[in-house]
């Protein structure tokens, strides 16, 4: 497990540096919070997390990147029926690392729309993550400074998924 995230910070530090010198990049770092939806809602409370991505503009309308960053969901006590059982638990926080393609299309200069899709690295213990994808809908408020809104999910039976906003600046 130390060894994946280890790998996948220093690919996309590699990365990064090798391609400082493309006209038309950008670095992007934000905070985001949301709600649990579907499976998720029934074992957590809220979500908080911090957004990182690095995109490298194709065209006027295009840039694809990488996107990572952590995303903590809160566990929560709760009752839940379990084949016909009522079953009080307090769950444990659901963390994940994801690693992943990005792409984004631009119809206008403050309007943006794109997704995430890789894999998402389990942090927690007993979580093995797994398949990760984020459609998401942002919008420049300033030149520097970007909100958005996303639907992430995580499939690995069940699959875990947030309805989150966020805020990202561009350094």
């Amino acid at each position: 497990m130390k060894k994946t995230i280890t790998t996948t910070i220093f690919l996309f530090l590699v990365i990064l540096t090798t391609n400082a010198q493309v006209d038309r990049s950008s670095f992007k770092a934000g905070l985001t919070a949301g709600i649990p939806v579907g499976d998720a809602s029934e074992v957590s409370s809220f979500s908080i997390g911090f957004d990182v991505n690095y995109h490298w503009g194709i065209s006027r309308l295009l840039d694809v990147g990488f996107a990572t960053g952590f995303l903590n969901a809160f566990g929560d006590t709760e009752t839940i029926n379990v084949g016909g059982f009522e079953v009080e638990g307090e769950f444990e926080d659901y963390q994940i690392i994801p690693a992943a393609a990005s792409v984004r299309l631009y119809p206008t200069y403050e309007f943006k729309l794109g997704a995430d899709l890789g894999y998402a690295i389990g942090v927690n213990e007993g979580n093995e993550g797994g398949f990760y994808y984020r459609p998401i809908v942002g919008y420049n408020i300033t030149g520097n400074t970007e909100i958005n809104v996303s639907y992430t999910a995580i499939e690995n039976d069940p699959t875990f998924s947030f309805v989150m906003a966020g805020v990202l600046f561009l350094f």
